[in-house]
């Protein structure tokens, strides 16, 4: 793999906690901040059920979820798992995962972009104005699923 395909954002110090804490704890009371939603997913070698805060985006009839920071533990294990659970409050929507292939991600990077500008820093050196070009480049290090609802 190359460095672009295996690309890793570690978060700040305390950043990791803070939205797991503030942001999953307010989805999981049902609050969800700015769409945020609960992903669930059983992990790839424990077999135990993991749960971090993501941000679905519904784009062109579809839904998708965009992995930012690159190829996360979230990432790798929904790659195994195929499926998993988003959750708000009590309210549980199972899905399972297709993974996108690059030349299929500019319309949904630049579609996450602009729903969550916030997050640009999070994108090497593209944005919601970028060319596709630019996105197809960066494509490769960005990991995003498609997903359909199963219940």
């Amino acid at each position: 793999m190359t460095e672009s395909t295996t690309r890793y954002l570690r978060p700040r110090r305390g950043t990791n906690a803070l939205q797991k804490t503030l942001v999953g704890g307010l989805a999981r009371l049902g609050v969800s901040v700015r769409g945020a939603h609960q992903l669930v997913v059983r992990g790839r070698n424990s077999g135990q059920w993991h749960s971090t805060p993501v941000f679905p985006l519904r784009h062109a009839g579809s839904r998708y979820l965009v992995a930012p920071r690159g190829h996360t533990q979230w990432v790798r294990n929904l790659r195994v798992a195929g499926e998993g659970t988003l959750r708000v409050g009590r309210g549980s929507r199972t899905f399972s995962a297709t993974e996108l292939a690059d030349e299929e991600k500019p319309a949904i990077l630049r579609a996450y972009l602009t729903r969550w500008p916030e997050t640009r820093s999070l994108f090497p050196g593209v944005h919601r104005d970028s060319t596709e070009a630019s996105l197809r480049e960066s494509a490769a290090g960005l990991p995003v699923f498609r997903i359909t609802l199963t219940s």
